[in-house]
């Protein structure tokens, strides 16, 4: 097919769901054979860039105890380290996701890793925690071109099933990567203390910005960019805002990734001052929990060729407020000790796995014209909720009682907004109007 009659027929298709959105109807076109084929070269490209704000997070989780004393401060302002660079980084994608729209994916992302590496060398050098927390803030927003980048190429590229099968993909390197996160940081922490993770960081920073610029191929041309100025993004927020199908999808990655973070700022203390684990053990825990969103992203990708994204965000759901309704009951009650305690929690960070991928999907789907600014807000949202539950576990005590009980809020807050505010769990909700039209790409082959 030639580029020409691609580009008419993605206009049409982009019309009908601009005419579906009018008339309050979703509108997904079909995927027909051929299928679109994916190198696992793009797959790792894009799941790096993603990547980038977790390995900055998890790689000095288990150094968070040693700055605490380093540096003479308390848990709470410790963790602030981390909920802070996740509210830099909801500011920083409501402001790159724009500026990609309008100048294209690969210059917001290459300059926001640049910008990584010289934070990352500036944070090894922090003097106090107040200078830390404000130089991670900092850090959240810049890394945020590369993780908002990430997720518009993917909607450039693709829609419907075959992205929610690509996020899934993407969630086994973003899952993958943070597994060894914590397990490097020891290491990297053995040698040269916290500060020396630091310096790790910027040497990985600067790494992945050599395959951006090396592979990244431009997905937005010209021709489809938006135009400049500040009321052009404000417009299209508005337009996402005033959309209560795409708010609602775009808060249940926020909520049920809030079950996630707050794991990741509670467990440290949790189970090395709790529980006793050393740093090493507590690296291993940390893989293994971890290993269960690898796994839930997985079977996620291979489901959705079975079942809608509908059915997936339904069935996880109930299965998330299951999970970290367990969890709370087991420390709670004391029941069945540690191992009860993990394998509860290994449940419960999973499925928020199977919830992101297809809430993601279902919520970019109707923008491909505004997929960097409809990006932005999905990782803005997310970010932000999750910075602000996240933090509830440090003011609440930050022992396990606080830890569980954000996490059972955190789940039934998804699960609302799911029942609340989308068709999710209406009858005949999956029965939406198919269009079948042929299904048209940029490049059949990344």
């Amino acid at each position: 097919m030639s580029r020409g009659r691609r580009s008419k027929a993605r206009q049409a298709i982009e019309s009908i769901r601009s005419v579906g959105r009018a008339r309050g109807t979703i509108v997904r076109v079909s995927e027909l054979t051929p299928p679109v084929r994916v190198r696992p070269r793009f797959v790792a490209l894009v799941g790096t860039l993603a990547a980038v704000p977790a390995i900055t997070t998890d790689m000095f989780l288990p150094q968070l105890p040693d700055i605490a004393r380093d540096l003479g401060t308390t848990t709470w302002a410790v963790q602030l380290t981390v909920t802070m660079m996740l509210v830099g980084g909801a500011v920083g994608q409501l402001v790159n996701g724009p500026l990609s729209d309008t100048l294209g994916r690969r210059r917001p992302a290459l300059w926001g890793l640049t910008i990584h590496v010289v934070l990352s060398l500036a944070c090894a050098a922090a003097p106090s925690i107040g200078v830390l927390v404000a130089l991670r803030t900092a850090q959240g927003f810049f890394n945020a071109a590369a993780s908002v980048v990430a997720l518009a190429v993917i909607r450039d590229r693709f829609s419907g099933p075959t992205a929610s099968r690509l996020l899934s993909r993407l969630m086994l390197v973003i899952g993958v990567a943070p597994l060894f996160a914590p397990t490097i940081g020891t290491w990297v922490g053995g040698i040269g203390g916290w500060r020396g993770v630091f310096v790790a960081l910027a040497v990985f920073g600067a790494a992945v910005w050599v395959g951006a610029w090396r592979f990244l191929r431009e997905s937005l041309p010209v021709e489809r960019r938006r135009a400049r100025g500040i009321r052009v993004a404000l417009s299209g927020y508005w337009t996402l805002l005033r959309d209560r199908r795409f708010v609602a999808y775009a808060l249940v990655p926020g909520t049920s990734f809030g079950v996630t973070m707050s794991y990741v700022v509670g467990s440290p203390f949790v189970l090395q001052t709790e529980y006793g684990m050393s740093q090493s053990q507590f690296a291993v825990t940390f893989a293994v929990v971890g290993l269960g969103l690898v796994i839930a992203s997985q079977v996620n990708a291979a489901l959705v060729k079975h079942y809608p994204p509908e059915a997936m965000l339904r069935f996880a759901s109930s299965a998330l407020l299951l999970a970290t309704g367990t969890l709370l009951v087991v420390v709670v009650t004391g029941w069945g000790g540690l191992p009860a305690f993990l394998v509860a929690l290994w449940f419960a960070t999973s499925f928020v796995f199977v919830l992101h991928p297809n809430a993601t999907a279902l919520a970019l789907e109707p923008y491909g014209s505004m997929a960097g600014t409809a990006a932005a807000f999905l990782g803005a949202s997310s970010a932000l909720l999750a910075g602000l539950i996240s933090p509830l576990v440090g003011l609440l005590g930050g022992d396990r009682y606080a830890m569980v009980w954000v996490m059972f809020g955190a789940g039934l807050a998804a699960f609302t907004v799911l029942l609340a505010g989308t068709p999710v769990f209406r009858r005949g909700a999956a029965r939406r109007l198919r269009l079948e039209v042929e299904r048209v790409e940029p490049d059949r082959e990344e």
